[in-house]
């Protein structure tokens, strides 16, 4: 199964790093994950050298997964400049465009 993360949530950071994290490093997570995105404050957790973001951007440069944060939300923040290598900035519509072709079956939302 296909699936697709977003973060909405203030627990965004506990679940990523104790459980979802976790279980892509090691390939026990059951899933194919093919995209998360953030928003609001959860899209820090996406700025270069913290260490959510800079595991995601590993994870996603070896599994091909898209990370994005909020347009607004990361411009709000002031962080456009500084996200881990592999995160992307976008709307709703740059979600659903750059997920179109991976066959998706269920989005989460945490």
């Amino acid at each position: 199964m296909k699936v697709a993360y977003i973060f909405s949530t203030s627990n965004t950071h506990y679940i990523l790093s104790n459980m979802i994290i976790p279980q892509l490093e090691s390939g026990t997570h059951g899933f194919e994950v093919c995209g998360m995105f953030f928003f609001l404050d959860n899209t820090f957790m996406l700025v270069e050298g913290n260490d959510v973001g800079e595991r995601l951007s590993r994870i996603a440069a070896e599994k091909g997964m898209l990370l994005m944060g909020c347009d607004k939300c990361v411009i709000d923040r002031r962080i456009q400049d500084c996200l881990v290598e592999a995160a992307t900035i976008g709307c709703f519509p740059d979600l659903y465009k750059a997920l179109a072709g991976a066959g998706i079956d269920q989005v989460i939302t945490l």
